[in-house]
C-alpha cells in the first residue's frame, strides 16, 4: 500500500477557487480502482495551507491515478491557485494496524 501525504500552498485570492477544484478531484479520485483514500484538508493554523491525504493500493492503481484525464485537468487548473511549489512525501507501507 502507498500513501502519499503533501501540503499546497493556496493564494487568499484563489482559495474558494481552489477548494472547488480540490473538491472535484477528490471525488473523481475516490472512485479510482484502487483508490483506498483521497481528502483535502486545511491547515487549521493556516486556512491557505492545503494538505492532502492519499491511499493506493498499488503503485500500478497510482501510476493510472497520474495518467487520468481529471489528474490532467487538476493539474492546469490548480497553477493558476498556487502561492508555492507543492511538497509531497510517499511512503511505502507494509502493514496497517488500527489504534481505535
Amino acid at each position: 500500500m502507498l500513501v502519499l501525504a503533501g501540503t499546497v500552498k493556496v493564494k487568499p485570492e484563489k482559495r474558494s477557487e481552489a477548494v472547488r477544484a480540490a473538491l472535484k478531484m477528490a471525488k473523481a479520485s475516490q472512485a479510482e480502482p484502487g483508490c483506498r483514500a483521497y481528502a483535502f484538508y486545511a491547515d487549521l493554523e493556516d486556512p491557505n495551507t492545503v494538505l492532502i491525504f492519499e491511499c493506493w493500493e498499488s503503485d500500478a492503481a497510482l501510476q493510472a491515478h497520474f495518467q487520468s484525464p481529471h489528474m490532467a485537468e487538476f493539474n492546469a487548473a490548480i497553477a493558476g491557485f498556487l502561492a508555492a511549489p507543492p511538497s509531497f512525501d510517499r511512503y511505502e507501507v507494509s502493514a496497517v494496524n488500527k489504534m481505535m
